[in-house]
């Protein structure tokens, strides 16, 4: 996910406005120098007197923000129009800390700008504010206007318009229609003093004191308090990010299911990271909803447990080994095999040409012997320096973990960073020509990016292929807030690339020898409807085993109030016609505050 460090980039003058918003007319009311709020706000997303000097624009301030590179404040007017998609709010953009209060009835005249946080090329929608204010305070201790209520009627239940086709798919020049689209309706109250009441927490406290709420308690909700997300054309409309205006040591750490109390009430902002956001200067109480993290069952004698485990950036320097060994060896149950991603070198970020990772790996091992499980083996392949993606210098890549009390890894030579892997047939059998080995290093869909892991083991006997992957992460792809509907996925490109070269080699071993047993497993960072999906699964080489869970229980990984899959394990014909497999999405993390990993592990028990 995109760094939240990004500082504060100029507000878009009308021109920059007009030069990326097609359709979008700029005229100017008859009496341009005294207007109100709504005639600043307009109709649409985009002002109609962006770029334009406004004089004497009276409100309430409602908040004020005094931290962070957008200091300034929201003003709102206390007598409306009556015209639902005009927003009543503004932000006061000051840049420096504001000499306003809450309740302080304001005249400003300033300049009027569309400010897109993150910046134009981002894709996100704009923040209509006045800049470069002179602000003049005519009274003190006034009446704030009444909150806006937000709930589950107020919402729409459809998400978004389509994209204007003659703006390359912009919203920004669509009049809004608040009682439709539930996008149309969260900007009609841009800077307005909204309020919502005893909603639900659907993604965990973070360490930018934010979460997310619902205002509509049975939408989509998963088992454990979540709001799933299964589908791009079923989207979550009474999802909500949650700041504080006031100080954030005070914010409440929450966890899924957790539920905000009373009233919780602020302005209507809309930020880089998850769009439309209640700043709130009053917080609702926070009542535990008791969420447990979850431990999976013990695999039989007979059963093979296969596990997927994205660690996030683990590296010699991190406090959280412990955290981890624990979870492998109590929550997963010490599975049999466990594919590792994002396992970092052994000096982590230090940018200093170090590619081995023995040390992060031995410390994790030594670890979970201590936490009571097994002295588990490994195998991995050390990456050609910054060459795979991730944090820059961190060198990441996948690692097999297997007890070799239960099963066998088939060491092969000839695996290294850069020789491609493949299959051949002896006696028979699908065998790879190097184990552990790398799938097709040198092709560009793995660019920048970690390249998969393939390993022969053996259990009881029996030959299982396992095929380790992180694919290409979604960073860049639009947000669901975007100014662009759909939003564009900028990001499968080179996934559906990587997906095609996995799907190519899966069927390469299936080719040679139809009842083989194979696994391709690990962080996707798609969705188990998605395309990408689709392109691994085939004509039906590979099947996602978490489609056998119920729908409300398919999600690893909690995103800006969706709970979604991003972590698979897809497994070959032989391995789904066990009538015992059993598949297990372990959520000890992505649903908790305190998490040390964002994703959730996944594991698999069949009978070989």
């Amino acid at each position: 996910m995109p760094s939240k460090s990004s500082t504060r980039l100029a507000a878009l003058t009308v021109a920059a406005v007009c030069s990326t918003v097609t359709g979008v007319v700029l005229t100017t009311p008859a009496h341009a120098d005294t207007v109100r709020i709504h005639d600043i706000q307009g109709t649409t997303r985009i002002s109609p007197l962006a770029g334009q000097k406004v004089s004497d624009v009276t409100g309430i301030v409602t908040g004020v923000r005094t931290y962070g590179s957008s200091k300034g404040f929201w003003m709102q007017d206390p007598t409306p129009d009556d015209n639902p998609a005009t927003s009543e709010g503004v932000f006061v953009f000051t840049s420096s800390t504001p000499k306003v209060a809450v309740g302080d009835a304001v005249s400003v005249t300033g300049t009027v700008s569309e400010y897109v946080p993150g910046g134009t090329t981002s894709g996100n929608q704009s923040v209509t504010e006045i800049g470069k204010p002179t602000v003049t305070v005519v009274s003190s201790g006034n009446a704030v206007p009444a909150p806006v209520v937000v709930n589950a009627r107020s919402v729409p239940s459809r998400y978004a318009p389509s994209g204007d086709t003659a703006a390359s798919g912009s919203i920004n020049a669509l009049a809004l229609d608040p009682k439709k689209y539930a996008l149309d309706y969260y900007e009609s109250l841009e800077g307005m003093n909204v309020q919502v009441s005893d909603v639900r927490v659907i993604t965990a406290t973070d360490p930018y004191s934010e979460l997310w709420v619902t205002v509509k308690p049975h939408e989509h909700d998963t088992r454990r308090g979540g709001s799933l997300y299964g589908s791009y054309a079923s989207q979550n409309t009474g999802r909500l990010q949650i700041q504080s205006l006031g100080a954030t040591a005070d914010f409440p750490a929450a966890d899924v299911g957790d539920t905000l109390t009373g009233t919780t009430t602020g302005p209507m902002d809309f930020n880089q990271f998850g769009g439309y956001t209640l700043v709130a200067g009053q917080m609702g109480t926070l009542k535990s909803g008791g969420l447990k993290r979850e431990t999976t069952r013990k695999q039989s004698r007979g059963e093979l447990a296969v596990a997927t485990y994205n660690v996030e950036n683990l590296d010699p320097g991190d406090a959280t080994f412990d955290a981890h060994a624990a979870a492998i060896v109590h929550n997963l149950q010490s599975p049999d095999i466990v594919s590792l991603e994002e396992i970092q070198d052994n000096n982590g970020a230090k940018d200093d040409g170090t590619v081995d990772a023995s040390q992060t790996v031995n410390k994790l091992i030594d670890a979970i012997v201590a936490a009571g499980g097994p002295k588990y083996q490994w195998r991995s392949i050390d990456p050609v320096n910054d060459q795979d993606g991730g944090e820059p210098g961190g060198n990441i890549r996948q690692v097999f973990l297997f007890n070799p009390e239960r099963v066998s890894f088939t060491d092969r030579a000839g695996g290294d960073s850069t020789t491609a892997v493949g299959v051949t047939k002896v006696h028979g059998k699908a065998q790879l020509t190097a184990s552990p080995g790398r799938i097709d290093p040198a092709s560009d869909a793995w660019k920048s990016s970690r390249k998969p892991l393939a390993g022969e083991f053996v259990f009881r006997g029996k030959t299982v292929f396992v095929i380790a992957n992180h694919l290409n992460s979604k960073g860049g792809d639009q947000g669901l807030t975007a100014q662009y509907q759909p939003p564009v996925r900028s990001s499968e490109t080179q996934r559906h690339l990587q997906a095609t070269e996995v799907h190519t080699f899966v069927k390469s071993i299936l080719d040679t020898q139809k009842n083989a047993d194979v696994i391709a497993l690990g962080d996707m960072n798609d969705f188990q409807f998605s395309d990408t999906a689709k392109i691994l699964e085939g004509d039906g080489e590979l099947w996602s085993a978490i489609k056998s869970l119920p729908k409300s229980e398919r999600y690893t990984y909690d995103y800006q109030g969706n709970s979604q899959v991003l972590d698979q394990i897809l497994v070959s014909p032989s391995i789904r016609r066990d009538c015992g497999l059993d598949y297990d999405s372990v959520h000890i993390n992505s649903e908790f505050h305190d998490q040390i990993s964002d994703h959730d592990p996944q594991v698999l028990r069949f009978h070989p």
